[in-house]
């Protein structure tokens, strides 16, 4: 599967992206850090630690602290695919995060994004 190269990029190569996304749009990197707190349980320091030791997407989501029961609550599409519907687990999670990202840069308040009640 095409998708599996994926897993073993570095999230510190991608974490750039999510953030540069965010600022086009008038946002903030914290924006992000929040989003990536909401998702995983990673604090500043976790955070910090995989950019620093370039930790890949398969281990950044098997190691996270925290992932949030809400986050089956992330509907919509991502790249052409719905992510409810993407049966394989980690890449599922990814797209979690990729739609996060992009409803942050579409400009959703961050009550919304994080499925605040």
């Amino acid at each position: 599967m095409a998708g599996h190269k994926i897993y073993k990029m570095s999230f510190a190569s991608v974490y750039p992206h999510y953030v540069t996304k965010a600022e086009k749009k008038g946002r903030t990197q914290a924006e992000v850090d929040e989003i990536i707190h909401w998702l995983t349980g990673y604090d500043a320091t976790g955070l910090a630690r995989v950019l620093d030791d370039k930790t890949d997407f398969e281990t950044f989501f098997d190691q996270a602290p925290a992932m949030n029961p809400a986050r089956r609550e992330i509907k919509g599409v991502i790249c052409g695919v719905r992510v409810e519907e993407i049966e394989e687990p980690l890449m599922q999670e990814i797209r979690y995060l990729d739609k996060l990202v992009d409803e942050l840069a579409r400009g959703k308040k961050m009550e919304k994004i994080l499925r605040s009640t």
